[in-house]
């Protein structure tokens, strides 16, 4: 009977070379395709971003869209952190300010912020007079003054209280709470504003309460309602709260985000309803 001829050593040695080195290969490979690519911000100093688009959305308020270096960048921005601007006031004085996109590192090639522009606002200035094709300076990711770290499922539900501009925030963690079909958070938020026309990000925040009705439902204040309004009246109230938030319980969170008065006067209404402190966020 003949018997296959044994490989001999140099033969195996280089057999074993081959697939050593296409194992690290295919490891490589694997890591560099399924790692997650790094963002363009930089924590420690300015980088310019072009303006490709400005959506006015009405008088005082914008939407204004930035550029990544590719289609396939990411801002490199976790959720409820936030980016400072540099930017030049009404005498040509450099002014720093803090802003919260919108977008989220899902959306690649771009990120945008909605900035509501105040009369008398340094930073103001800067957007109201930037036109597409400008370049903005942007510094981060930042964290907030006590940091936020959200984790999916890490309560059942959220209660969230914003008012005017500070809607951000809020509206940020809330995409991506929907975006993640593995994210079972609920989130309840009150939105307070002046009129109709200040309320930002309207269709978006419509839009969720539609696309994911048993996960965020939403509740508008206005503090100088339309005539034909069906949404709340006045400001935030504690009847408001107990009626549009969850009960005090162990595994909820309420956030809020709004001026100092309003957040003042939110934690009032919290400690007299139960919600301990560890049950409240400020941003």
């Amino acid at each position: 009977m003949d018997f296959m001829a044994m490989p001999n050593a140099d033969v195996l040695g280089v057999l074993v070379a081959i697939f050593s080195v296409a194992a690290i290969a295919a490891a490589s490979s694997y890591y560099f395709l399924s790692r997650k690519p790094k963002g363009c911000l930089d924590p420690q100093k300015f980088k310019e971003f072009k303006l490709i688009k400005k959506t006015q959305i009405s008088p005082d308020v914008a939407r204004f869209r930035f550029s990544l270096p590719t289609p396939k960048s990411l801002l490199g921005l976790p959720p409820v952190s936030y980016v400072l601007c540099r930017g030049k006031d009404l005498e040509g004085q450099e002014v720093i300010r803090s802003y919260t996109p919108i977008t989220l590192d899902s959306q690649l090639g771009y990120f945008e912020l909605v900035v509501k522009m105040y009369p008398e606002g340094k930073m103001s200035n800067h957007f109201r007079e930037m036109r597409e094709g400008d370049y903005l300076a942007v510094k981060g990711p930042q964290a907030f003054k006590v940091p936020f770290n959200y984790k999916p499922g890490q309560v059942r539900a959220f209660g969230m209280i914003a008012g005017g501009s500070a809607i951000t925030p809020m509206f940020q963690l809330t995409r991506a709470i929907l975006e993640n079909p593995e994210d079972k958070t609920i989130v309840h938020l009150i939105y307070a504003n002046s009129t109709f026309e200040d309320i930002l990000l309207k269709g978006d925040l419509d839009e969720f309460a539609s696309k994911f009705p048993d996960r965020f439902k939403i509740y508008y204040v206005l503090s100088q309602p339309p005539e034909a309004w069906t949404g709340g009246s006045g400001h935030v109230s504690k009847e408001m709260i107990q009626n549009h938030c969850p009960p005090p319980a162990p595994d909820i969170q309420i956030l809020r985000c709004g001026p100092p008065g309003m957040n003042e006067a939110m934690a009032a209404h919290l400690n007299a309803l139960g919600y301990t402190s560890s049950m409240q966020y400020e941003f």
